[in-house]
Order: C-alpha cells, then sequence, then structure tokens
C-alpha cells in the first residue's frame, strides 16, 4: 500500500512540473509582444554593414541596395509596414539590437552557437565559406605560402573569428592587420600595403566578379558556416513570422528571382 501511494506522489509531482513549464511557457509567450509591437510602430528596422556587396551596399546613387535588402524588403511588404535599411558599427552589432535601436541583425550574419544562446536566429538562408584573396601577381596559391605574411580582415567579424580558430595558420602570418570593412581591406590589398585579405566566400567571389581587380580566392578556405537573420531572444513571435514569410516566398519564387537577380542562379537554401 505504502509503494503504491509513494508512486501515485511521484506522478502527482511529475504532472505539477509539468504543468507548471506550461505555465511559464505560455507566460513567456504571453509577454512576446514583438510581433504587435513592430506592427504598431509600422516600420522594419534592418541593422547591416553597409559596405558589404552584394547583400547589403551603397550603390552609385547612395542608396542601400543588395540581396539581403532586396529579401528584407519584401518581408517589411508581406508584414504590411515599412523598411528602413539602418548602417551600424558591425562590431557593436548585438548592442545596437538590444538597445532596441534596430529590430533585427541581416546582413551575412554568421550563426554560432555562441550567438544562438544570446539571439534568436531564423533557419540558415544563405551558405557560405572563410576565404582568402590574394593579388593574382602574388605567387601565394595555398595557406602554407601566407607564412610570414601581413592579412588583413574586418574588426568584429566572422573572418576574424575563422583566424583566431586556426592557431596554427594565425601563428604562421607576419601580422593580421583589423579594418572597418572589407572594402578597405581589399584597397590595401590592391596597393600591396598587405598580403591577403580573410572574407566571406559570398562578398569575396562578387568583388571579384564586379570589380575586375586582379584578385583571386585560394582554394582552401578557413570555415564554413551560415547566415542567419538575429532577432533579440525574446523576439520569438517576430522571428516566426519573418521565417514563415521567407518559406512562402521560396514557394512562390520570389527568393528565387532575387538569388538570379544577384548571382546568377539559386543559392538560397530556405526551405531546404
Amino acid at each position: 500500500m505504502k509503494k503504491i501511494k509513494k508512486i501515485a506522489l511521484i506522478g502527482i509531482a511529475f504532472l505539477s512540473l509539468v504543468s507548471c513549464a506550461k505555465k511559464t511557457e505560455a507566460a513567456a509567450g504571453a509577454l512576446d509582444n514583438s510581433l504587435e509591437n513592430l506592427q504598431k510602430r509600422g516600420v522594419f528596422v534592418l541593422g547591416l554593414d553597409d559596405p558589404f556587396p552584394p547583400l547589403g551596399f551603397r550603390s552609385e546613387t547612395n542608396e542601400i541596395v543588395g540581396y539581403d535588402i532586396d529579401l528584407a524588403k519584401e518581408v517589411a511588404a508581406r508584414l504590411k509596414v515599412k523598411f528602413k535599411a539602418q548602417p551600424i558599427q558591425w562590431d557593436a552589432k548585438e548592442q545596437e539590437l538590444n538597445t532596441g535601436k534596430i529590430d533585427c541583425i541581416w546582413n551575412g550574419f554568421t550563426v554560432t552557437p555562441e550567438r544562438k544562446k544570446a539571439l534568436a536566429f531564423t533557419k540558415p538562408y544563405l551558405n557560405n565559406r572563410q576565404i582568402v584573396i590574394v593579388r593574382k601577381d602574388s605567387g601565394i596559391v595555398s595557406l602554407l605560402d601566407l607564412a610570414g605574411k601581413k592579412a588583413g580582415v574586418q574588426s568584429g567579424s566572422n573572418a576574424q573569428d575563422a583566424i583566431d580558430s586556426s592557431e596554427h595558420f594565425k601563428s604562421s602570418l607576419k601580422s593580421i592587420v583589423m579594418f572597418k570593412d572589407n572594402i578597405t581591406a581589399l584597397n590595401d590589398l590592391e596597393i600591396k600595403q598587405i598580403d591577403a585579405v580573410v572574407m566571406d566566400e559570398v562578398v569575396g567571389n562578387y568583388s571579384i566578379t564586379t570589380t575586375k581587380k586582379p584578385f583571386v580566392s585560394l582554394d582552401e578556405g578557413l570555415s564554413a558556416e551560415e547566415y542567419g537573420i538575429g532577432f533579440r531572444k525574446n523576439d520569438v513571435k517576430l522571428r516566426d513570422k519573418v521565417q514563415k514569410i521567407l518559406e512562402e516566398m521560396q514557394k512562390d519564387g520570389t527568393v528565387t528571382a532575387i538569388s538570379v537577380k544577384w548571382f546568377g542562379k539559386d543559392i538560397s537554401v530556405i526551405g531546404r
């Protein structure tokens, strides 16, 4: 009899824990007004690093354009709100988000385990790699050839993280030069102030193709990664709505059209 009572008490305790967990989850969900607040404000503010072609950059008329911008504009239209692209300091991006100056970080933002602890990410929408770009006449054809050379990297970027994670490669370099953006780094590469630039493959290959500068990317990369859209940790409803809209855009061909416009083919991984 005592054994039956003990089992019953354990069962009641378990059900109580489940009930409390559900109530806590429901309370957290009730406090998430992110989607409603955005729709009341009527403006979707995207934080970006604006010299980051082809994802987000300044056109010749100083308009912010790009692949991510076109996607986000369509998302805003389907949310029935206005769209605003807000340039930010990339090495302070999380602070800009958490202080409410922007609604999301959407500009070649790499998903990492550490960032997932602090932010609410969408599912990946693009694949990427960290690659090394050098001058065609440099004689550099492998990572080993960069021993004793100067490499440039954007401060606060995932390329910097990739270098830090590759201890052997990092220690082989003569020095690492920090830049505010990739465009400045590539300019210094062109005038031979540095020997290489570590940067996102999506951006690097686009730059080589469009600028026609005498650059080439090495076959060896430093790391493979995925781009996602980062929201504040508690803004789950807004994150989920944006994810749903992106998947609808992929199904109806909108994402494919935008991808072909910027890359010549559909490289999206949304819904795949």
